[in-house]
């Protein structure tokens, strides 16, 4: 539903009647994207900023603490002093009121945080549809857009393109990159579920990797131990000497086949056996030939991803608000010249994209390209990356 709220200290959030001078239209989690939210821009996507009521509950270790410093310690993406002047305009309100800066916030009250959103744009290739049919819709998922709504984003996302531009909605299921499966409804979600979970699925990726790969089949069975801070995977390679025990990873076995070459590069086919978090990339780098423009795994050092951030992996795990990295630079960064309604308390306005846009969205050069079960059987075209003439 849209809310409409009167900007101004006291002013609540209650719904009004007819737009206003200073009424702001805010929107939530169950309104739709719609076409005319895009903006296509030397191609890239952009989304027209929108005003947005975030919604959360106070979580056990949130309680006592007041709301201000509740956000300031929680949400960093902000300022100390934006988040003083949001709850006393009425920016942040806990169950639909306007507290006082001082206010004690209790376990599971409701906090919203009304915002100027900014997404940050993506590539603006299309989502092509490969098959519809009543109970499942296959895409083949351009480089750089999220499948689902995180972290910054939410409108520009596989789903929300899909839902603006075709009406697809809602979508239970994917499996993941390139070639992507939803099921249309709860059933055949369960059914993918239970196919997944007894080992029913062959899936096939094509990487573009560095240097020569070897002409025969190589198989890679090594454990996979992937650091959710950091947000990458290490390799244990075991030997007849080392106790299997002692080994923190899961077991993990990938199996690849060279298609192409021209020395400088191959096109690999990839079939994973297990299905572990970045499992193909960090077995490629195993192998000595890692995909070549994973950032991730091309060089041994260490990048902290708890502080940067990396293209190649569109932040799943953010909250709604989180911090940005300040090493990030977007002056530099052209952006279309589009009149919208700019928000005096926003803190990126008047910029189209959001503080700390990169202008970096090239796709890791990993593509599912077919996806196998009992009976079915479903595939992506390769991407133009997979040509090495």
């Amino acid at each position: 539903m849209k809310r409409k709220r009167k900007e101004g200290g006291g002013g609540g959030g209650g719904e009004g009647g007819g737009r206003e001078d200073g009424e702001a239209v805010w929107q939530t989690p169950s309104n739709p994207p719609e076409r005319q939210d895009y903006i296509f821009h030397q191609g890239r996507r952009y989304v027209t900023p929108y005003h947005f009521e975030f919604i959360s509950h106070v979580k056990s270790r949130w309680a006592g603490k007041t709301i201000v410093d509740l956000f300031a310690h929680e949400f960093k993406g902000r300022p100390y002093e934006y988040y003083v002047s949001a709850v006393e305009c009425g920016r942040i309100q806990v169950e639909g009121r306007v507290v006082p800066v001082s206010y004690i916030v209790k376990t599971s009250e409701k906090i919203s945080h009304f915002v100027h959103r900014h997404e940050p744009p993506v590539m603006s290739h299309n989502v092509s549809i490969l098959h519809k049919e009543p109970d499942v819709v296959t895409v083949c998922k351009p480089a750089s857009i999220p499948v689902h709504p995180c972290g910054q984003y939410r409108k520009n996302t596989v789903v929300g393109i899909l839902q603006a531009e075709h009406g697809l909605a809602p979508l239970f299921h994917r499996l993941v990159s390139g070639l992507l499966i939803f099921a249309r409804n709860a059933s055949k979600a369960d059914l993918f579920r239970q196919q997944i979970e007894g080992g029913l699925l062959q899936k096939q990726y094509i990487a573009k990797v560095v240097g020569e790969f070897p002409e025969n089949k190589l198989e890679v069975n090594a454990n996979v131990n992937y650091n959710a801070r950091e947000g990458r995977s290490t390799v244990e390679a075991g030997d007849t000497t080392c106790d299997t025990a002692l080994l923190k990873g899961k077991a993990a076995s990938t199996k690849f086949t060279r298609i192409s070459t021209n020395g400088t590069h191959s096109i690999v086919l990839c079939e994973p056996v297990t299905g572990r978090t970045h499992q193909i990339r960090v077995h490629l780098q195993f192998s000595g030939h890692p995909i070549a423009n994973d950032m991730l795994y091309l060089s041994e050092q260490r990048t902290n991803r708890s502080a940067e951030g990396m293209v190649a992996d569109k932040a799943p795990g953010l909250s709604s608000e989180s911090s940005v990295t300040d090493t990030w630079q977007n002056e530099k960064e052209e952006q279309p010249c589009i009149e919208f309604s700019a928000d005096p308390m926003c803190t990126n306005c008047p910029n189209l994209a959001p503080k700390g846009y990169d202008g970096n969205e090239e796709g890791l050069w990993l593509h599912c390209i077919r996806y196998s079960g009992p009976g079915w059987i479903y595939e992506c075209p390769y991407p133009d990356w997979a040509s090495l003439s």
